[in-house]
Order: structure tokens, then sequence, then C-alpha cells
């Protein structure tokens, strides 16, 4: 299976970040965020285990109630149904998140 970067079209989420798909099968799911300065993740909890990685820019990550800020390398992992949130301290900052199981909220 393939995923074309130019084949999925992002989604807008109400919090002003962009989230693109970038593959899934029924157990595992990457997803692409592009942020920008002072964007909001509000904490929140769901029952899939996430990893979220880094790519460009920093956040501010808060993980069941430990804080951290995190840059380019950096990864966060939050198990299933614990709190998390994230607040992104750069112009132009991007992530993956990787999810187990896929989010088929996503899709």
């Amino acid at each position: 299976m393939f995923y074309i970067n130019d084949d999925n079209d992002a989604k807008l989420l109400p919090n002003g970040v962009k989230r693109t798909v970038k593959g899934c099968i029924y157990d595992l799911m990457v997803c692409e965020l592009k942020w920008n300065k002072g964007m909001v993740g509000e904490a929140h909890t769901h029952p899939h285990r996430q990893c979220g990685y880094i790519i460009k820019g920093s956040f501010e990550a808060t993980v069941d109630g430990k804080t951290s800020v995190l840059h380019s390398g950096d990864c966060f992992y939050a198990e299933a149904n614990v709190s998390h949130s994230l607040i992104c301290l750069e112009d132009d900052s991007v992530m993956l998140d990787i999810f187990t199981p896929m989010r088929k909220d996503f899709l």
C-alpha cells in the first residue's frame, strides 16, 4: 500500500491546525500536522495509544500532568485514555502523530 502526498487533502481543524492522513491500516495510522505559533491542541483523551514526533519547530507538550518543551527529533507518548495537550511555540511547525489502533474518526 502506498499513500501519495498529492492524493491526500489536508483537513483544517477548528484550532487552525492542518492534518493530513499519511497512511493507515487497521492497527496503525500516521498523520502529518502543520501548526503555527500559539495554536493549541486542548487537553483530551482517546482510546488510542499515540506517539507525537516533532519534525520541525517546537511545542509545549503535557502528558498525564507532566510538561516538557519538545523540539525537532523529540517525541511524546500517550497511553490510551491518558490526558495530553500541545501548545505550538513556533510558526511553520510540523509533527507526525502515530496512532494505534487507527483513528476511524479521522477518515
